[in-house]
């Protein structure tokens, strides 16, 4: 069973500057809760236990929204307004926290949980990417698909062409509609994808990952990239793909972001 999982939160949020000089992105609100809430509510419902967050110095306000405020409710139980916190219960996860020194990418925030996740298999699931699920949260489809292959497991989106220079892109054997055996992934191709399948914040991997990730040498936009060291992964072990049902709202893009919100306020 996958019981552990681990959030990087540390980047820069340069896509949504100037904003995100003072708020993270992870913290930007949804129906009155911040994005990272729903990231790990969303952990919580398919059976995760223990969460690590990875964070940055200028990210303190995520490790405050998650500590307990004896002081606020409190005050709120005394004006018997503590109703106003219903909203806000943090699921039950053990939670905790390490600083990325500095934002080199998402494989080197993903190496820094090396001994957070020992010799178990994980997840990791990116908060730039809210996923509602249509029967079950965006993580839980890829922890049943772990269950059955005893593998890897990454999300995949359909994406049109001339996106795909965004993202890491698979190229795979269809196994079934909608999974695919991994044969090679390359991270922001600027020209000839392999396919229309983009990779997007949702993973399973073993722990092997972490041998791979310290061979990497940086890549795109000079970081050190989590799908290079999946590339180097398949050399030996398998992964596969899965086109998640769920919709994926990126909110470091402000048009999902508003998209996202106004879903909320249609419910």
């Amino acid at each position: 069973m996958i019981k552990k999982a681990v959030i990087p939160a540390a980047g820069y949020g340069t896509r949504n500057l100037p904003i995100t000089k003072v708020i993270p992105k992870e913290m930007f609100p949804i129906n009155g809760k911040p994005a990272i809430h729903y990231i790990v509510e969303e952990a919580a419902a398919s059976g995760i236990e223990e969460l690590l967050i990875i964070v940055s110095r200028s990210k303190n306000s995520i490790i405050d929204y998650f500590d307990d405020s004896p002081e606020l409710e409190a005050i709120l139980e005394s004006k018997n307004k503590q109703h106003l916190l219903q909203n806000a219960q943090i699921p039950k996860v053990h939670i905790q926290f390490v600083r990325q020194p500095r934002a080199n990418g998402l494989g080197d925030a993903i190496s820094l949980a090396k001994r957070f996740v020992g010799n178990d298999s994980f997840a990791v699931l990116l908060p730039d990417d809210i996923i509602l699920g249509k029967e079950k949260a965006g993580i839980l489809e890829l922890i049943d698909l772990y269950k059955q292959y005893k593998g890897n497991v990454i999300a995949l989106k359909e994406v049109n062409e001339d996106e795909l220079k965004n993202y890491g892109v698979i190229n795979g054997e269809e196994m079934e509609e909608s999974l695919y055996l991994l044969k090679d992934i390359i991270e922001k191709p600027e020209s000839s994808p392999p396919s229309n399948l983009a990779v997007i914040g949702r993973y399973i991997l073993s722990p092997s990952i972490f041998k791979y990730l310290e061979q990497v040498i940086p890549g795109a936009g000079g970081e050190y990239q989590l799908t290079d060291a999946i590339k180097l992964m398949l050399q030996q072990d398998n992964c596969f793909g899965k086109v998640i049902n769920g919709q994926r709202y990126d909110i470091g893009k402000m048009d999902e972001y508003l998209q996202l919100i106004n879903r909320f306020g249609s419910v």
